[in-house]
């Protein structure tokens, strides 16, 4: 079973939105570890605020039976795959890492890139995953956010609840 890192963000409809997406992440994948959500300024367009995730599933499936499933459950939260690359978005699911995997894995590159470019991505996986190691730096998460520049993007924790787990 490959372990594998998913961020989750939205910004139209949000609690809405993470949780049927996690509902949907737990239908199909079972037991979910789950990041702070933390909302965020919107990056790259002027828009509502994020709220941003990360999970960690476990699966036996390959990298695109895997990106399938997430395309099917942002399609069924309303993603509109016209929409501009930067703007709102009801819900995105990316894959940020399998296993220690590094290089494409049909069609999808790994590790993602925004892991170390985005304050949203990166603290949810260091809060996660802090001495899990980046397949390509070699340096833990926890050290890539320490030494991340926290002016750049600013983001901070929100109650949240899902399933009865905050």
């Amino acid at each position: 079973m490959a372990l594998i890192y998913l961020s989750l963000g939205s910004n139209i409809d949000r609690t809405l939105r993470i949780c049927a997406a996690l509902d949907a992440l737990a239908e199909n994948f079972g037991d979910l570890t789950l990041s702070s959500v933390y909302e965020s300024d919107s990056v790259g367009f002027k828009g509502d605020n994020f709220y941003n995730l990360v999970v960690a599933i476990k699966s036996e499936m390959s990298v695109g039976e895997i990106s399938f499933i997430l395309k099917e459950i942002e399609n069924s939260n309303g993603r509109d795959r016209s929409a501009p690359r930067f703007g709102p978005r009801s819900l995105d699911i990316d894959i940020l890492t399998v296993d220690d995997v590094s290089g494409e894995r049909d069609g999808i590159a790994l590790p993602r890139d925004e892991v170390l470019k985005n304050a949203f991505v990166l603290l949810p996986l260091a809060e996660i995953a802090p001495t899990s190691v980046h397949p390509v730096t070699g340096k833990s998460y926890a050290q890539h956010w320490a030494d991340y520049d926290k002016e750049k993007q600013k983001l901070w924790p929100i109650e949240f609840h899902w399933s009865g787990a905050s």
